[in-house]
């Protein structure tokens, strides 16, 4: 029932939206256009980042725009909107198993967790539509999709599918960097599995380019106006456009406070920290950037606390959005911006949270029960066609199974 109630608010935000949306879609079209054109055009194939800085979205979106592009524009903008609008049900589905996986044992209660999906994906949705409606930027959704399904992964205990999910997040939107430190929270002998995927598909996906048109080097040097409501006015930074220095250090601060969160036994907070790391040095104030906000609250409401109500994802959605409506002046916009990351920050790095769990960074995720069935031998639990340990397995009865609910 929850995901019914939440599909329907999906449909209700998509039709008031859908109407004046797109307003960025023709970037996608047309990198889709220019990759899928190969050397048949001088800026397209391997030259496209060379002769087209401005197009900062990743191969992987670019592929996946121009499987539209055979449709009539309109048709393929709407045909766009709604499978991204869809991607945002499938991400809270992903976040609801995500926490099902990692509370596994622990006899967490699964309908309070359904309700906190609930609460938290009403939040959610108003700024996945406007990343994926409003804008149409396809590199922010796919980039957003990968990290969730990243996050599964790792609640799953699977090296390789984690690291393959953060390269397809950076293949799609290179910010996606901030989250990398989501592969320190696996087992510190599954680094280097994890680690080569990633790296692996990172180099397939832009080496093509950079070895093939080395000017694509300059679409790191692309620059956007400094936005009187941006954080970065507060923090003294007053050029007109983005100074050489802000991209970089938007990613080592993302990267410093993703490993902290991690050394914190705190990963679910990595995503929300990577995106304060943007919202906090970024020039500009595009309200879809706060659907990657959402989406680190969404994570750290269901997976990184255990309190019935999320309120983080409430306090993002009216910090970051709703304000853009209520407060008129552009530097007390961008004072709430900044307000929004120190707090939030210093919440998920430092607030005491009661957890049952220790940290997945020490020792590892619980093991996850075989599907099979149980029966008690002796003094140990068997399942069949899976010997395990000695130990008796403390769960609740609907984890017995090993099939978690979100």
């Amino acid at each position: 029932m929850h995901m019914v109630l939440l599909a329907a608010w999906t449909a209700l935000w998509f039709a008031v939206v859908q109407p004046n949306g797109g307003f960025s879609w023709h970037y996608l079209r047309t990198g889709g256009e220019l990759l899928y054109a190969g050397s048949g055009r001088p800026d397209g194939g391997l030259n496209l980042y060379a002769h087209h800085p401005e197009l900062q979205m990743g191969p992987v979106s670019f592929l996946t725009a121009g499987l539209f592009n055979p449709f009539p524009e309109s048709v393929g903008q709407f045909l766009a909107a709604a499978v991204m609008s869809l991607l945002g049900l499938v991400i809270l589905v992903v976040a609801g198993r995500s926490a099902a996986w990692h509370f596994l044992g622990t006899g967490t209660n699964h309908q309070r967790l359904r309700q906190r999906v609930l609460i938290a994906g009403l939040a959610f949705i108003p700024m996945w539509i406007e990343v994926a409606v409003r804008f149409g930027h396809l590199d922010d959704v796919l980039a957003l999709f990968f990290t969730a399904l990243a996050v599964h992964a790792l609640t799953r205990n699977n090296p390789a599918a984690t690291g393959i999910f953060l390269a397809l997040a950076m293949d799609s939107k290179p910010t996606a960097l901030a989250f990398l430190p989501l592969l320190l929270a696996l087992p510190r002998r599954q680094w280097l599995r994890a680690g080569l995927w990633c790296a692996a598909l990172v180099a397939v996906a832009w080496l093509p380019f950079l070895l093939g048109a080395p000017q694509s080097f300059a679409a790191a040097e692309f620059t956007i106006p400094n936005q009187p409501a941006s954080a970065l006015r507060w923090l003294g930074v007053d050029d007109p456009q983005t100074p050489p220095w802000d991209r970089p250090a938007q990613a080592a601060l993302g990267l410093a406070l993703g490993c902290a969160a991690v050394w914190r036994g705190r990963w679910a907070a990595v995503v929300l920290l990577g995106a304060n790391a943007r919202i906090a040095l970024d020039p500009s104030v595009y309200t879809y950037y706060t659907a990657s906000v959402l989406l680190g609250t969404l994570l750290w409401d269901v997976i990184g606390q255990r309190r019935l109500v999320p309120w983080w994802s409430w306090i993002a959605l009216l910090t970051l959005y709703g304000t853009v409506f209520v407060v008129p002046h552009d530097a007390t916009r961008g004072l709430i911006r900044l307000g929004f990351v120190v707090v939030s920050t210093a919440y998920v790095l430092f607030w005491p949270v009661r957890d049952r769990r220790r940290s997945r960074s020490a020792r590892g995720p619980d093991p996850v029960p075989d599907l099979g069935s149980h029966r008690q031998v002796g003094g140990m639990t068997k399942t069949s066609g899976t010997k395990t340990s000695g130990r008796r397995e403390h769960a609740a009865p609907a984890q017995r199974t090993g099939k978690p609910k979100e």
